[in-house]
């Protein structure tokens, strides 16, 4: 549904049923000034219906051809309605109309504007029931968007919770590659001092085996 072209055929209705009601009460008036402004204002009115009309036409040539087509069938309706709005006004300022058409017409007056106003209210309040069932559906979806916004945001927030989490999990283990680092320099470096101490060991206990041997050749010369 096109909010834009209904909020223009909501702004129609109204007008087109004011201006049935002043085409109305205008025919039974005089002549005079009374009659000549009632006839301005209809004038301005059948001007606006037209800039409203045109407005509609573009509206709906502009959506999908899955609504287009509606919208178009009502669209001819209003430009129907606006034709006959035309039509009474220009009966009303030709000055073709007799005083007995006026009497006939002040006679068959209360009725015929009662006939009409009923027609108008009627479509009117279609409009109005329209406009409303698609602002109960613009609604909907307007919630339905805010529990979405609201889901993105919880899920961002629990990515932003895990991103953390893990650039903890990356700084322990960092910590604990420092850690194992130290601990194969130290064990580097007890391997060093094994080594150097083993080596040392065997010299001594090479050096004592050598004067053992030493000490056990010089007893044995001398006796």
């Amino acid at each position: 549904m096109s909010e834009v072209f209904e909020g223009y055929e909501r702004q129609y209705c109204e007008l087109s049923a004011n201006l049935s009601r002043k085409c109305n009460s205008t025919s039974l008036l005089p002549d005079g000034v009374e009659k000549n402004a009632k006839v301005n204002e209809i004038k301005s009115g059948l001007d606006d219906c037209d800039v409203l009309i045109r407005k509609m036409d573009l509206e709906a040539r502009s959506l999908q051809p899955s609504v287009k087509a509606m919208f178009l069938a009502k669209l001819r309706e209003y430009k129907s309605d606006l034709n006959k709005l035309k039509r009474e006004f220009k009966r009303i300022t030709s000055g073709d109309v007799s005083q007995a058409s006026r009497e006939e017409l002040l006679e068959a007056g209360m009725a015929d504007a009662h006939s009409v106003s009923t027609d108008q209210r009627e479509r009117l309040t279609m409009s109005v029931e329209r406009l409303n069932q698609s602002s109960d559906r613009i609604k909907e979806s307007r919630r339905a968007m805010l529990e979405t916004e609201e889901l993105g945001v919880s899920v961002l927030e629990d990515l932003h919770q895990q991103r953390q989490t893990l650039l903890h999990a990356h700084n322990k283990l960092h910590g604990v590659d420092d850690a194992i680092d130290k601990s194969k320099k130290v064990l580097s470096s007890m391997s060093r001092r094994m080594t150097r101490n083993k080596w040392i060991v065997g010299s001594v206990i090479a050096a004592l085996v050598v004067a053992i041997i030493f000490i056990i050749l010089f007893k044995t010369s001398y006796h």
